[in-house]
């Protein structure tokens, strides 16, 4: 699982938000299949809270393909990302 926290200034509406949310999930689940939701600060301007989930049998493979997704992100984000996380677990 990966959570991103994203600063994105200048916007004027939660419209616009909304689409650069939507554009940025449609891209991750069409090129690494995973299940992305924003999963906080939903009415916030200024902020996007993207939380983006991937099953495996291979905890390599699942860290291998987060760490794609944060760097796909780091390149296309329209804003700066303030905090990331990646949790991974083998039961």
């Amino acid at each position: 699982m990966l959570q991103v926290f994203i600063e994105v200034p200048g916007l004027f509406s939660i419209k616009e938000k909304r689409r650069i949310v939507k554009s940025l999930k449609d891209k991750l689940i069409r090129k690494y299949k995973l299940s992305v939701a924003e999963v906080d600060y939903h009415d916030s301007l200024k902020y996007i809270h993207i939380g983006a989930a991937l099953v495996s049998n291979s905890k390599v493979y699942g860290e291998s393909v987060l760490n794609k997704v944060f760097r796909f992100l780091e390149d296309n984000v329209e804003g700066r990302i303030l905090d990331s996380s990646i949790f991974s677990e083998k039961y």
